[in-house]
């Protein structure tokens, strides 16, 4: 790999066949990309197409069965499960479609969920949750609210805040406006390129949605596990 310190993620080769007895599936073939620290990044593609796999392994949620992936510098496409998960913790921020927040506790407490798995003190996890509750722009009136009581966008924009609260150095949100109507996906959008432009995050979004898109800065294409284009945005719509 080139010494670059501005390759936040490099993927070369990367391959993914899937075994079921002696039928084998092919789902990426020969990946190679390069996202930069601070990009904002589309991955674009339709059902079936192979970016869900894709997001598993930039997400270290699977391994590629051959190539290379290094995130932040490090060659993470041979860890086992245990490293990964270390990985995952410690440099990348989870977004999820269907929110995944625990229904019967307060706003403030699923932020701070992940700071508990590591062990931080309960001050500091207070302080950072808080802060993480401000940078995703969700109100401190509905802090100790509980999670079920929210709608959609303001769910998600606590699943942006707790992705955040360990300052990964990766956002990788899977269709996040999924569940949500247009006015309040715009919302969300919104959140992630103030993140991106103001605080310089990294985010890869995952999506199948033109439009989503070409609210990213550049947009990967995928399609049948090729990586068909990858292209400048020119025209990305700022909200």
């Amino acid at each position: 790999m080139e010494d670059n310190l501005n390759n936040m993620i490099v993927c070369e080769n990367i391959t993914k066949i899937y075994k079921n007895g002696d039928i084998e599936t092919v789902a990426l073939k020969n990946i190679s990309l390069k996202i930069n620290e601070g990009e904002f990044v589309a991955i674009m593609g339709p059902s079936g197409s192979g970016k869900s796999t894709l997001m598993h392994i930039l997400g270290c949620l699977d391994s590629p069965t051959s190539g290379k992936y290094f995130l932040d510098g490090e060659d993470v496409s041979k860890l086992n499960d245990e490293e990964l998960a270390e990985i995952r913790n410690k440099k990348i921020g989870f977004v999820f479609q269907a929110f995944n927040l625990l229904p019967r506790t307060t706003v403030l407490r699923n932020v701070e969920l992940p700071l508990i798995y590591a062990g931080i003190s309960p001050k500091q996890r207070e302080e950072r949750a808080k802060q993480a509750l401000k940078d995703s722009a969700f109100p401190d009136k509905f802090w100790y609210h509980y999670s079920n009581q929210l709608s959609g966008g303001m769910m998600q924009r606590v699943a942006i805040a707790r992705s955040l609260v360990n300052n990964p150095k990766i956002i990788l949100a899977d269709e996040p406006t999924g569940n949500l109507d247009t006015k309040t996906g715009e919302i969300v959008l919104e959140t992630f390129q103030t993140l991106n432009q103001k605080q310089g995050r990294t985010i890869v979004l995952i999506t199948h949605e033109p439009y989503i898109a070409e609210h990213a800065e550049r947009i990967i294409r995928i399609r049948d596990g090729e990586l068909v284009d990858d292209s400048k945005n020119h025209n990305q719509r700022i909200i």
